[in-house]
């Protein structure tokens, strides 16, 4: 059996440990078209802190090009490039396409292009296909061929890797099909799960964050309810978790490259076929709204305490989208930066994890080196970070003054221990 060079498009959280999976076990080129990305990982370093550099020896196969002739003998392409909205809330497929020019522009017969980027059903023989066909001058299914496997990369999750997690492949026609479904069982111990065609295999992906994205709004929207009630809502999870079938959801700001994102690629569509997802996009609102919600309770909780909002200091702990990684992409947290600074109050921002530079040049933000002892007149602890978490009530609250509003989103504390929380 002939083994195929494999070129891996996109090095961000997907692209890179499936590079990694890959290169130990056959020929590997990783591309990216940031070059200086690919001169880190040349250097064995990876800026997501997903990869060690033991892991990038052992793939031994493998290397790191932003150089499109290098892709030129690959007789199979893995595009996993980002997938946003725009501020319109509709997809943005700039990245996709771009990538399906590249792979276009060196595509040659019996070659298999496998996406992994989360779109919406019909999206890679819509407007992925198309694209391939025109830039090389071949046909779809006679020349060349698809799959798709969408990614389940969990960031900052050391337990569910690449090869732990189950694979949903597919492929353009059942021989393709099996051909996509044996490749990821060369590096997924887990196993896979071969669909029965690329729309069931897009359709699976989307529907799995958005999912997730409804069950956080019902949560969050208890929360509300169950504040106006004056009940803490983590007592009422822990009591209603006592029943096996009970999902452990908890509230909390709705953000990242998946569950704030995916629900309104499922929508794009529906709009397209005719149908209005009011579930669906109502989730979205509610998860939406949370940012807003968390900085009014704290203004009550600070007028309470006769604390001024206008002008006053406010320290929120964390930044990522979610703990113990420095993704902050769509982070929801900016939305609670915002209303404060909306507001009139002075806002610092600690995320140990966050990359400064990347910070200042995306949000306008200046991550401070170290919170300051009594200086606050607020502290929100927005993200679990374990920097955090082995943090105790009293060495948090000496970071604010002697009359300040403690809160916790993400139930660090004891309710005894903070002045309100989700």
């Amino acid at each position: 059996m002939i083994i195929k060079k494999i070129a891996i498009l996109g090095l961000g959280y997907v692209g890179l440990p499936l590079a990694i999976e890959f290169g130990k076990k056959r020929e590997v080129i990783g591309f990216d078209i940031n070059v200086e990305r690919i001169d880190l990982l040349k250097k064995k370093i990876d800026p997501n802190l997903e990869i060690l550099k033991k892991e990038f020896s052992e793939a031994n196969h493998l290397e790191f090009t932003s150089n499109i002739d290098d892709l030129k003998e690959c007789k199979i392409f893995i595009v996993t490039v980002p997938t946003p909205i725009d501020h319109n809330k509709r997809p943005d497929l700039t990245s996709l396409k771009k990538s399906s020019e590249i792979v276009g522009s060196v595509l040659k017969k019996s070659d298999i292009v496998i996406f992994e980027s989360t779109v919406y059903p019909g999206a890679t023989e819509e407007i992925c296909v198309p694209i391939l066909e025109k830039k090389s001058g071949l046909s779809f299914n006679n020349d060349f061929y698809c799959g798709y496997s969408p990614e389940r990369i969990n960031p900052g999750d050391k337990n569910h890797r690449l090869a732990d997690i189950k694979k949903v492949t597919s492929g353009s026609t059942a021989e393709v099909s099996i051909e996509v479904d044996e490749l990821y069982k060369e590096i997924v111990v887990a196993g896979t799960h071969k669909a029965e065609s690329i729309k069931i295999a897009e359709a699976a992906k989307i529907i799995e964050n958005t999912q997730r994205d409804l069950n956080i709004a019902l949560i969050n929207e208890l929360a509300q309810i169950f504040k106006r009630i004056d009940i803490d809502t983590e007592a009422v999870l822990k009591a209603a978790g006592t029943k096996w079938n009970f999902l452990p959801f908890r509230p909390g700001l709705v953000g990242g490259h998946c569950i704030g994102v995916d629900p309104y690629y499922l929508a794009h569509k529906a709009n397209e076929v005719g149908f209005y997802p009011e579930m669906i996009l109502a989730g979205r609102k509610l998860n939406n709204s949370m940012g807003s919600y968390v900085a009014n309770e704290v203004s009550k909780l600070m007028t309470k305490k006769s604390i001024q909002i206008s002008e006053a200091n406010i320290l929120i702990m964390g930044l990522t989208f979610k703990e113990n990684c420095p993704d902050h992409r769509n982070t929801q947290v900016i939305d609670l930066i915002n209303e404060f600074k909306s507001f009139n109050s002075n806002v610092d921002v600690y995320d140990p994890w966050v990359d400064k530079k990347n910070v200042a040049n995306e949000y306008k933000i200046q991550i401070i080196d170290k919170p300051i002892l009594k200086k606050y007149d607020a502290i929100v602890i927005a993200v679990a970070h374990d920097e955090f978490k082995s943090l105790t009530e009293d060495q948090i609250r000496s970071f604010g003054k002697d009359n300040h509003v403690l809160y916790d989103i993400k139930y660090l504390l004891k309710a005894s221990e903070s002045d309100g929380r989700l």
